[in-house]
Order: C-alpha cells, then sequence, then structure tokens
C-alpha cells in the first residue's frame, strides 16, 4: 500500500501528547488513550442518568431534601453542600445517621437548577460562497496539500463539503477545505 504524502501533527485529546495522526479522523495518540477517553464519556453519560432519574422521583411541595438530591438538582458537589452546613449558611435537620435534610428554597436562593450539558437543538446551516474566486479545485487542493485527487473526493464526500461543477473543474470552498487539512505538513 503506498504511503500518504502528507503528514497531519496533532495533540491527543486524553494525554496531551504531539503524534503523527494516520487518518483526519484521529484524535488520540494510541488505543490505550482512544479507550481511556471513551471510559470517561460512558462514566460522564452514565452519571448524568443516574442524576436525572434522582431529579424525577423528587416530589415538588417537598421543602427539604437529601443531600444526594441537592446534588441532582444544583449540580454542586457534596462537600460543598456540607460546608455551607457548617458556616450555617444552609438550614439543615439531621433526621438520624446518614439522614441530613436540607432546605430546598435555601439552596434555590444560592445556586441556579442544574443546566443539562447536551444541547439538542439542531445547527444553523452554512451558508457558502460557491463562486469561483471563493474556492479551490480539485486539482488545486491536490497540488497545494499533496494529496491524491481520489483522497480528497473521499474526504470531501466523508466530511459534506459541498462542491459545485463548472465545465470540466469541481469547486470546493476555500475556508473548508483550509479548515479540513490545517494539520496537514506536506512531505
Amino acid at each position: 500500500m503506498p504511503s500518504a504524502k502528507f503528514e497531519i501533527k496533532r495533540k491527543c485529546k486524553c494525554c496531551g501528547a504531539t503524534f503523527l495522526a494516520k487518518t483526519l479522523d484521529s484524535w488520540y495518540c494510541s488505543r490505550k488513550c482512544s479507550q481511556k477517553a471513551y471510559d470517561q464519556r460512558m462514566a460522564e453519560k452514565k452519571k448524568v442518568e443516574q442524576l436525572n432519574a434522582i431529579v424525577t422521583q423528587i416530589p415538588d411541595a417537598r421543602d427539604y431534601i437529601s443531600v444526594q438530591e441537592a446534588v441532582a438538582i444544583f449540580g454542586i458537589s457534596k462537600d460543598t453542600i456540607y460546608r455551607l452546613i457548617r458556616k450555617g449558611k444552609i438550614s439543615a435537620i439531621n433526621i438520624g445517621e446518614r439522614l441530613t435534610r436540607i432546605s430546598k428554597s435555601k439552596l434555590e436562593e444560592m445556586f441556579p437548577l442544574r443546566e443539562e450539558p447536551i444541547d439538542r437543538s439542531k445547527p444553523l446551516p452554512k451558508f457558502y460562497s460557491m463562486e469561483p474566486e471563493d474556492c479551490y479545485t480539485i486539482g488545486e487542493i491536490s497540488k497545494k496539500f499533496g494529496i491524491n485527487d481520489s483522497t480528497v473526493y473521499a474526504h470531501i464526500r466523508n466530511y459534506s463539503i459541498p462542491t459545485r461543477q463548472i465545465g470540466n473543474y469541481v469547486y470546493a470552498p476555500k475556508a473548508d477545505i483550509d479548515n479540513l487539512y490545517k494539520d496537514v505538513v506536506k512531505l
């Protein structure tokens, strides 16, 4: 298999080491870093699901809630809640061993409700200028970045970059192509 005529230098999103990416989609220097990042994403997803399950079980009428319920509602740590209780900034009742209840209304005055980190709204559509002066031809891209025409076509399809054909030439927006190949170093 012939080797690529370009190098992509990236910084690993997990450990921070600089490495040569084999593809445009490579963000981790090794399988170990990739697995570690995957495990972190799955653990965060599981934690958010657990907190959401706790929040749905809390009745709205109840003014005194447990520490774990406060963590789920407001997204603050247990240590912060206990520190505020010790300082007397939050009224709390100790019903028994491990049964501390705190005032929900006092916490609402101090902290906003926990926000969902996931934004499920649809992104706004991008508008492109497909005029020849704002675009590269496939040949220009190949020459500039030292990549085969077929590889350029594959990347354009893979990353949904719009193209325009005028006569025998196929044009792609300069901004998207420069962004796609910004880490490529020509050999």
